[in-house]
């Protein structure tokens, strides 16, 4: 992902060099790739160190190809409620509950048959309530118990166990939830939030906190034949929490290292006197801690209200809305000397706790909608209006900065300021029927985004930081003056996609062919000055040819082929505009539910092709760029997902991927290379296993897991050196006191470790190195009724 540098026009770059608009707008809506793994500019150290802060390039590729009523009124436990707001049935021990179609198909109600970690339908890879079994993709689903267990703090950790993620490629970074998929950033375009896509700008990115969702689904490789732009690497779809038709309640009390301090609750139920029509749900949170980077703070406030009417049986109509206030560190870098050919990596931050806060304000108020005509006939829309205000300011060591004797290291500062707003709108008409012995489900839907976003940014030099041999920094200590805000830049970008799928079954085959059209225009330039303002118009296809084989009602191979396409801004060197980058994925596997059980297992083979890609121009590489570059990633997935009882459950995942440049004509040393900080190989695994209730320690469970990663190249070069293989094991114990005494029912005491063993490690990409996050534990006291 790409964070660097301020979008400006005829102003100092960070590198003190101007930079024309012209090549601003030629690198728009580029994915990391495109930067990254196909070098097309020189660059400097970039806030946070990643990769240094580059110019304005790197800054805007980011961007622009930047989401029943009269059920019984008795108490269940929260982990009982389903997202439609019924109870959900807990099956015999090893048996999946059944799916409610009316409760997620379409219109991101998510993940259905929930028992424990498994899921048996997610409405993400389809846009219709299809099992899992029946998605001509790989899908995986996250669900509020494993949340719950595993006490995850960001979306990063969340999906940290999922097959074919890396989310660990930039170490410890609270700043944003950054991650790529079979080898393809997605932060910027691949982020749903039900079912609508969560654009963003390079630093106003919407924040997602984890204990206001029921469930996380990731779709893997491209989605566009049903969302339209976004990564070859997919998408990952997050489900607000929802009014249950069933009261409830959780207060939930957390303390962990590095003096933090939590405290959560959840409420939600029907409203009184209103016979089941009206439900509610409130969600909030507050947090006050730090972290270990020296002076870092980690404060969080959160409240997620949500309402549902639901008028008849026939008729649903759900409120959603959010409020967050974050702050984190501007600069969570430590400082590499990445002009020495071996990458000196060191433990000496890069910020100052002088000048160094990051704070997100971001509100969203949307609506779900969902009207059934007849059993076979049912319209949908979904609405979100998204407001962030980003202001970024930070302090880092420039690069070469440290002085030969170790004792002084010269710095600069920075601060950039994003406000972005987005309006999405998707309407879906979802029509079941026969003609002969084919049966169809059928989805029309056309949907519209539009996302606008301004900036300004200021640079400037701090006094150099006093190390003192790298011992004793005097972080803090020197007052750090506050650049002055340059011109602004505004970017906007509106997406009219309208789409078609017809999922056909005919015996135990199942013919699912998607496609959609996309019409995008971007412009971007200064303020005020619209004869600088750069503009692009791309239409597009996309589609998908998927076929499922029910060998038996539980065994199901399938194959697929997807694509998807992602604009981009500028000309080239002849003057014509570039076309959008595309992807094309070829993928093969199987899926097996173990029968009689809630045991799921997926395998799955890929091939996933880049084009398009910016690249230099031959002709004229240090000053022009041409889409002639390509990129593929292959590889290999495992996943099992198993509830054997309650409290019992298992998420297993082994990913291989192998992404590298096949094409650059360039700059083609770079031909043949593993693109850099992305794992070969992943092995994930998490467990718990609660004590039975005939036993003595009934009330007690326990868990926890391991993470591998693989070594990596730690560069875009040849003849790099390599990211270390890196192991980490987390924990967690908790204890119910029903045993102890009836009257503490619900009350739970839960206690997590990550990074158990305490290990520094880093990950290199790009020439730039981050440092991984050190042990930490949380103790929690949560009480549920």
């Amino acid at each position: 992902m790409i964070f660097a540098g301020p979008l400006t026009y005829g102003g100092a770059s960070p590198c003190g060099e101007s930079v024309p608009l012209t090549t601003i707008a030629s690198v728009m809506s580029k994915s990391v790739h495109q930067v990254r793994g196909l070098p097309v500019v020189a660059s400097c150290p970039r806030p946070g160190g990643r990769a240094g802060r580059s110019a304005a390039l790197g800054l805007l590729a980011a961007v622009a190809a930047s989401p029943d009523p009269a059920a019984a009124q008795g108490t269940i436990p929260l982990n009982e409620i389903t997202v439609a707001g019924a109870p959900a049935a807990r099956p015999p021990a090893g048996v999946g509950a059944p799916a409610d179609a009316s409760a997620t198909s379409g219109g991101g109600g998510g993940p259905s048959g929930v028992v424990g970690y498994s899921a048996r339908v997610s409405p993400a890879a389809t846009k219709t309530n299809t099992p899992l079994l029946e998605t001509p993709q790989s899908v995986s689903v996250i669900t509020r118990e494993q949340l719950n267990d595993r006490n995850v703090q960001t979306l990063n950790e969340a999906i940290d166990y999922t097959p074919g993620v890396s989310a660990n490629v930039f170490g410890f970074d609270p700043r944003f939830d950054s991650f790529y998929i079979r080898g393809f950033n997605v932060t910027n375009v691949g982020i749903y939030r039900d079912g609508l896509r969560q654009p963003s700008s390079p630093f106003a990115i919407p924040r997602v906190e984890p204990y206001g969702l029921d469930a996380i689904t990731i779709l893997r490789g491209p989605a566009g034949g049903l969302y339209g732009l976004g990564s070859p690497g997919g998408i990952v779809d997050v489900t607000s929490k929802r009014p249950t038709a069933t009261p409830f309640g959780e207060v939930w009390l957390q303390r962990g290292k590095y003096d933090r301090y939590q405290g959560a609750f959840d409420l939600g139920g029907p409203v009184e006197n209103t016979d089941g029509q009206l439900s509610y749900r409130m969600t909030g949170l507050v947090r006050q801690g730090n972290d270990f980077l020296p002076g870092g703070i980690d404060d969080r406030v959160y409240i997620a209200p949500a309402f549902t009417w639901k008028p008849s049986a026939d008729t649903t109509f759900t409120v959603l809305a959010e409020y967050l206030n974050n702050t984190v560190p501007g600069n969570a870098s430590f400082y590499s000397d990445f002009t020495d050919p071996r990458f000196q990596k060191t433990k000496l931050f890069s910020g100052d706790p002088a000048f160094q806060n990051f704070n997100t304000e971001q509100y969203r108020v949307g609506y779900a909608f969902e009207h059934k005509f007849s059993p076979d006939i049912v319209f949908r829309q979904n609405f979100r209006y998204y407001h962030v205000d980003a202001d970024l300011r930070y302090t880092a060591i420039s690069p070469g900065g440290l002085s030969a004797d170790l004792r002084t290291a010269a710095r600069d500062t920075g601060r950039i300021a994003n406000i972005l707003d987005t309006f999405t709108v998707d309407n879906q008409l979802e029509v079941r029927g026969a003609t002969g012995p084919v049966r169809h489900t059928l989805l029309t839907g056309i949907d519209y985004t539009y996302a606008t976003y301004s900036q300004r940014s200021g640079f400037g030099l701090a006094p150099d930081l006093q190390i003192g041999g790298l011992i004793r920094p005097n972080y803090g200590a020197q007052f750090i003056p506050v650049p002055d805000l340059g011109a602004a830049t505004r970017v906007t970008q509106s997406q009219l996609g309208t789409y078609v799928q017809d999922q056909a079954r005919l015996g135990r085959f199942l013919l699912t062919l998607t496609g959609r059209h996309d019409g995008v225009d971007t412009t971007a330039g200064p303020v005020g000055d619209p004869s600088s303002t750069a503009e692009a118009t791309n239409r597009a296809f996309s589609g998908r040819v998927g076929l499922n084989y029910l060998l038996t009602d539980e065994l199901v191979p399938y194959f697929s082929i997807a694509n998807t396409f992602a604009p981009q801004l500028g000309l080239d060197r002849l003057g014509q505009p570039f076309q959008p980058t595309r992807g094309r994925q070829i993928e093969g596997g199987v899926k097996f539910n173990v029968p009689g059980t809630s045991v799921f297992l997926n395998a799955a083979v890929f091939d996933i092709t880049q084009t398009n890609v910016l690249a230099p121009d031959p002709v004229s590489p240090l000053t022009n760029l041409t889409a002639i570059g390509a990129v593929n990633s292959h590889g290999a997935e495992l996943e099992a997902v198993a509830n054997l009882g309650p409290g019992i459950n298992v998420t297993a995942a082994y990913s291989h991927v192998d992404i590298s440049t096949i094409r650059n004509p360039g700059n083609p040393e770079t031909i043949g290379l593993a693109l850099s900080g992305i794992p070969g190989n992943t092995f994930r695994m998490f467990a718990t296993y609660a004590m039975p209730s005939w036993t003595d320690l009934y009330g007690l469970s326990f868990g926890g897991g391991v993470r591998y990663a693989g070594t990596s190249p730690a560069n875009d070069v040849p003849d790099t050196f390599r990211n270390s293989t890196v192991t980490l094991f987390d924990l967690v114990a908790a204890y119910d006191f029903a045993k102890v005494d009836p009257r503490l029912t619900g009350v739970r005491l839960q206690v997590n470790v990550t990074n158990l063993l305490d290990r520094t490690y880093f990950n290199c990409q790009a020439g730039a190195c981050y440092r991984g996050q050190p042990r930490q534990f949380y103790a929690s006291l949560i009480y549920r009724w």
